[in-house]
């Protein structure tokens, strides 16, 4: 009898999935790299970025997977519950230590779109210029993200 497969691996073959199909609307051959779920997140991220650099419309499976992989590394790097991060419609964080909110809208709120937040995650975008051309939203005093992103430099 085959073991069922735990959430962190159907979470990965989901990423593996809509990165191939990304890949795939990009005329690109499928990933080829090391397996290592960093790696195959900041792929898929860099494909999404690159379909928009395109003109094409990226693949929302693969939006969807690069949005909330790189929401839940930021998670895991910056443990907490003071700041939450929004991209809508994907997912929510939060994180960075401090006070802790219990209900509604909590003291530091960072909001913005799934194409921006993936380039700020890779380093295509720095923060400051995100924030100066408004498309981060960011209230309340931790509200800062620069020191976290991006999560991984671009290739």
């Amino acid at each position: 009898m085959s073991a069922k497969p735990s959430a962190a691996q159907r979470r990965h073959t989901a990423l593996r999935a809509a990165l191939d199909a990304q890949l795939a609307a990009l005329g690109e051959s499928a990933y080829d790299g090391p397996d290592r779920p960093a790696l195959v997140l900041a792929a898929c991220a860099h494909a999404v970025l690159r379909a928009r650099d395109a003109g094409q419309t990226p693949e929302r499976s693969a939006v969807r997977a690069a949005v909330r992989g790189t929401l839940s590394e930021l998670a895991e790097r910056a443990p907490g519950h003071s700041l939450e991060v929004r991209v809508p419609p994907f997912g929510a964080v939060q994180v960075i230590e401090g006070p802790r909110h219990t209900r509604g809208t909590p003291p530091g709120v960072v909001e913005t779109d799934s194409l921006t937040w993936l380039s700020l995650a890779v380093g295509r975008t720095s923060w400051e210029d995100a924030v100066a051309a408004h498309t981060v939203s960011a209230s309340g005093n931790r509200a800062d993200l620069a020191a976290l992103l991006p999560l991984w430099p671009e290739s």
